[in-house]
């Protein structure tokens, strides 16, 4: 089984160096990175081509114009551009556990996606880990365990049999966040990737779960495994994410309405831009790089 592990990023390569550092830790190395760009500039280039330079899979590019917060057509050039038989979504600002992409392929099931969470951390935590720290799981972590959206500290211990009972509960939760997140790519074709309708911060994962899950897929709870360490940093997030008054969230309630299980304006609008997968940039590190793909609309 090939996996692809796609990290989106958007002009912090600070984060994505402790990112990536995390990757080259683990135990069973994804068959390629994926870099969803969300218009960066040219400094995240110059990482990514250093990055290359020895690192240990394939490694790829995919930039899109900056146009404001477009999330979702990020993530759906990078699904277009993937080969994975399975794919592992992270944030570029998630430092990894060591058995991070071993937990999710041990745990992945037919009709099944995984919803993992992530370890909340404070500031200094955060500065340590960009100054280059190698990063700790445990209980006493230096993390926020009371701040909305991370895991409690219980769950900063891997335990894979507990994951695995966890797991095959009927609970299935509430939280949804493609920061850590995997599924069947297969699944994720299917339903056409994320919806490209929503722009702005917000709902884009919501939608997608909900569409999964309209097609029966299950969606299962990743705890005491897929452990990653979320970087504090400024929210882009609304006041009221829930406000209905919001296009993203009035777009999440007519997939509720409607049971869709695909989007129209999703993935498939890049099937043939990447019919060939971008270069692989350990190809062009030791020259000058073209300019990173981009479709501009």
């Amino acid at each position: 089984m090939r996996s692809s592990l796609l990290v989106t990023t958007y002009n912090w390569p600070q984060a994505l160096h402790a990112v990536l550092a995390s990757v080259r830790r683990q135990t069973v190395l994804p068959d390629e990175v994926v870099i969803a760009d969300d218009g960066s500039g040219a400094d995240t280039r110059e990482l990514l081509l250093e990055e290359a330079r020895d690192f240990p899979v394939a490694l790829r590019h995919v930039w899109q114009e900056d146009r404001g917060f477009r999330a979702a057509s990020s993530r759906n050039r990078a699904l277009a551009a993937s080969r994975g038989d399975t794919v592992v979504m992270i944030d570029g600002d998630m430092v990894l556990h060591p058995d991070f992409i071993a937990d999710h392929l041990a745990l992945s099931q037919p009709r099944c996606f995984l919803q993992g969470g992530r370890i909340q951390a404070t500031q200094a935590l955060t500065r340590r880990l960009l100054d280059g720290a190698t990063p700790r799981f445990h209980p006493f972590i230096d993390a926020d365990f009371n701040a909305q959206h991370g895991d409690e500290r219980r769950h900063a211990i891997r335990n894979l049999a507990w994951a695995r009972k966890k797991a095959a509960s009927a609970n299935a939760g509430s939280t949804v966040m493609s920061c850590n997140l995997s599924a069947w790519r297969d699944d994720l074709v299917a339903a056409n990737g994320f919806d490209e309708r929503m722009e702005g911060y917000g709902s884009e994962d919501l939608e997608l779960d909900l569409r999964l899950r309209n097609a029966g897929l299950r969606r299962q709870r990743l705890k005491f495994a897929g452990l990653a360490i979320h970087l504090a940093h400024c929210s882009r997030a609304p006041t009221d994410p829930e406000d209905l008054t919001m296009p993203n969230n009035r777009i999440l309630r007519e997939t509720a309405d409607t049971h869709a299980t695909r989007c129209v304006l999703g993935m498939d609008r890049y099937a043939a831009e990447y019919a060939t997968p971008p270069p692989d940039l350990r190809m062009l590190s030791r020259s000058a790089a073209p300019a990173p793909t981009a479709s501009v609309r």
